[in-house]
């Protein structure tokens, strides 16, 4: 096989694995662990009166029951606000079990263990909560209201306020571009709540050996969950180890951490000297993991007559929910990444994060984008329609064009780093996207429409990621690095990266990731960063291995390094194959040993004649092995784009809306492996699909959530999905060594606005809520139907 792999479509090595049941998950450890279950609150909003245990003490099994007054100070304290911010003026956070309050279904009040889950159980379906009802805030409006507060101390339950502001080039601000265009319109958006639902679910196993604690997560940041669990119980951090084993997914909800569960079942194995482990059923990720999409959105836009923006004012209302653990990210996201390819002439956004008694808000899959990009392609759309345009003439007329890269936005992005597009070909881009779905060609009729959608995506957020490569006495290759994997295919893309830097056949490559034992520095996966941030440090991890590997081969050879080139796994002269020597022996002569404990290994002892007399065996400067770790720290985040159609028919009579076709022109830079990039794509639009027409959130106004189950949270099946056609554009970034940008979340981020725009051709009306199903859209014809 090749050792030149980059770019190339390698099949995913995991794959056999997972698809064989061969995987491990957080479920299939411990088998004779100890199970813990919840006692969770059936009200959104109410005051614990009392609680009482006895019912539950006569199980058989039982082993013990928590409220929060028996968690030690330390582990009782609310979790850690993981992002502050300066407009983030009231952020809260749970406790880990619920004191006094509690603030949304689902919430977590009482900690059984017992020695099976049935038990443990049967154990919480006996406990008596005695709960105050409290009459809770439901839904955007109300809670911006104020008139009742799901926080006693958080006035007009406004956790946060964020206003950025660039003036246009003349200096104008955006309200006054807008009073003074030939053109202006002013509308509402709604995007509605939905959540991300994994395979797997939350899981933690916990075993405490009386000096070290060894806790497995479903998690994707491992590294992170082992800061907090040695903060919450007040172990040293070199005796906490995380590891995240084979995950189902996570697409976000398994980025936030502590979750109460990766504190209490830890506690729970360190205060009964056994192994505990707990996993979260369909309903618990349902009432008490976490959701995200829900906001509104106030536009108002100016323009020229060529459709030119010349003044964009947007204020958003976003819910996130009763707590605020993750910060503000998801409407930082969602303000800055709302301008995409485009040149704004002046912008104006505002944001208010909102609480309510709900569940909490966190990133899903678009973390924001999809959010933002809807209200930029409504607003293009409805430019064009004002105008009488062609919607893709109107986006053209705004783009960002290549001489202009780096482009500066002129705000602030989610890293806190100026928001400047690395590089880029946005026209080029829509002529391909044209061309693919025949946007010229296309003849419409009634109940048939296309639609088009634009997005630009901060890819691969600092703060850093690292990587150890470490090549043995055998010739292979052990590549670790510290960001956790979902599914993305990371075995493959980063033994990809290893086998051409070093010139090694990929089969003898391994890959390790989200193990603390294995790399103690990390971040984690989110935000389409693992190829941008852990790629890049695995490349300069390479790097550094091949200069070892050569300066010692040169040795070997007495030979120049410069005249030295590894394939295939052997160091050989360039142009002279048969002066070579395995990659293998240079691991062996870069190790000197006294003791021959193999015939390879007898090459490097001290009477080998290995290394000079007159030199250390070991250089100054230099350590015994042939490795090397390495970490990449990006200045900023790197910009993707792409650009989305699709053409839709809707049904005269029940108004469905079926996808007919779907094209995407996808830019993440160069391609690692162009297959696992578009698996990812394939991916994201299929679960765009679902928060476009089916994945909603439904709350009644008590705070009941009425859909938490798979029977009424609809999802689409693989015959909703239909066939993605795609292409890619490579502009290589110039801020990293390998040129790459991130694409794990690219495929989800513009669906809804797609869609949106398809169905507003469709049917000829303005399509401004998404979800849209069957019902509301036969709404909307019946409203319209005198238009």
């Amino acid at each position: 096989m090749s050792t030149r792999l980059f770019g190339e479509p390698v099949r995913r090595r995991e794959d056999r694995r997972l698809l064989t049941g061969q995987g491990r998950y957080v479920d299939d450890l411990g088998p004779d662990a100890l199970a813990a279950a919840f006692v969770r609150s059936p009200h959104a909003h109410a005051r614990i009166r009392d609680i009482d245990v006895s019912a539950a003490l006569d199980v058989e099994g039982l082993v013990a029951v928590y409220t929060w007054e028996d968690l030690p100070d330390r582990v009782g304290r609310p979790l850690p606000l993981l992002i502050p911010h300066p407009a983030l003026t009231h952020g809260r956070t749970a406790y880990p079990l619920a004191r006094d309050v509690v603030r949304h279904v689902g919430e977590p009040v009482v900690m059984v263990v017992a020695a099976d889950r049935y038990l443990a159980e049967d154990a919480c379906a006996l406990i008596h909560v005695d709960y105050e009802p409290l009459k809770p805030v439901v839904g955007l409006e109300e809670a911006a209201h104020g008139a009742r507060l799901v926080h006693d101390d958080v006035p007009g339950n406004v956790g946060a306020r964020l206003l950025q502001e660039v003036p246009g080039h003349d200096g104008r601000s955006a309200r006054k571009a807008i009073e003074e265009a030939p053109h202006t319109l002013a509308f509402r958006l709604d995007i509605e709540r939905s959540a991300s639902m994994p395979l797997e679910g939350r899981g933690v196993h916990a075993r405490w050996d009386g000096t070290d604690l060894r806790v497995h997560s479903s998690t994707q940041t491992s590294t992170s969950v082992r800061m907090a669990v040695a903060a919450a119980l007040g172990l040293p951090l070199p005796h906490v180890e995380v590891i995240a084993p084979d995950v189902g997914g996570g697409f976000g909800v398994k980025i936030v951490h502590p979750w109460p569960e990766e504190i209490l079942v830890p506690w729970a194995a360190m205060t009964l000297g056994r192994e505990v482990k707990w996993t979260e059923d369909r309903r618990e990720h349902f009432i008490s993991s976490a959701h995200e999409r829900a906001q509104v959105q106030y536009v108002r836009v100016g323009f020229d007559d060529d459709g030119r923006v010349l003044g964009l004012d947007v204020t958003i209302l976003h819910d996130h929910g009763a707590y605020t653990p993750y910060g503000i990210i998801v409407p930082i996201i969602t303000s800055t990444q709302l301008l995409g390819p485009y040149k704004i002439g002046a912008y104006r956004v505002e944001f208010s994060s909102i609480y309510t008694n709900t569940v909490q808000v966190t990133p899903y899959r678009g973390a924001g984008r999809p959010q933002g990009v809807f209200c930029m392609e409504r607003t293009m759309d409805k430019i064009a329609r004002h105008l009488g345009k062609d919607r893709t003439e109107v986006r053209r007329a705004n783009f960002i064009e290549p001489d202009e890269f780096p482009y500066d936005q002129g705000m602030i992005f989610q890293d806190g780093r100026p928001l400047i597009y690395d590089s880029g070909d946005y026209p080029r881009m829509l002529a391909m996207l044209k061309e693919l779905i025949g946007w010229d060609a296309f003849e419409r009729r009634p109940g048939r429409g296309i639609g088009v959608g634009c997005y630009v995506e901060g890819t691969g957020v600092g703060p850093y990621e690292g990587g150890h490569v470490q090549v043995t006495s055998d010739g292979r290759v052990h590549v670790s690095t510290g960001l956790t994997s979902q599914g993305q295919g990371h075995e493959t893309a980063f033994a990809q990266i290893a086998a051409t830097e070093l010139g090694v056949p990929i089969e003898r490559i391994s890959v390790v990731t989200g193990d603390t034992r294995r790399f103690g520095y990390a971040v984690g996966t989110f935000a389409s960063r693992a190829a941008v941030v852990s790629g890049n440090a695995i490349a300069l991890a390479c790097r550094k291995v091949r200069a070892k590997a050569l300066r010692i081969a040169a040795d070997a050879l007495e030979a120049d390094p410069a005249d030295l080139e590894i394939t295939d796994g052997t160091v050989h002269v360039v142009g002279t194959p048969s002066a070579s020597i395995p990659l293998a022996t240079v691991a062996v002569l870069a190790n000197p040993l006294r003791y021959a404990f193999d015939e390879e290994a007898a090459r490097a002892t001290q009477f080998a004649g290995a290394s000079s007399p007159d030199r250390p065996p070991v250089a100054e400067g230099d350590e015994p092995g042939l490795e090397g770790r390495d970490y990449y720290s990006p200045i900023r985040s790197t910009f993707a784009a792409g650009m989305h159609a699709a053409i839709v028919e809707t049904d005269p009579l029940t108004a469905e809306v079926r996808v007919v076709r779907y094209a995407v022109i996808h830019d993440c830079g160069r391609l690692v492996n162009p297959m696992i990039v578009e698996g990812q794509i394939h991916g994201g639009v299929a679960q765009g699909v679902g928060g476009a027409l089916y994945e909603r959130m439904v709350y009644d106004g008590d705070g009941q959530l009425l859909n938490a189950s798979f029977m009424d949270f609809l999802m689409p099946y693989a015959t909703e999905i239909p066939r993605i056609e795609t292409g890619h554009l490579e502009t290589p970034s110039p801020l990293n060594p390998l040129g790459v940008k991130g694409a794990g979340e690219a495929g989800v981020i513009p669906v809804s606005a797609v869609i949106a725009s398809a169905v507003e051709d469709a049917e000829g009306f303005p399509v401004d809520r998404m979800p849209i199903s069957p019902s509301e859209l036969f709404d909307l014809r019946r409203r319209h139907a005198g238009d």
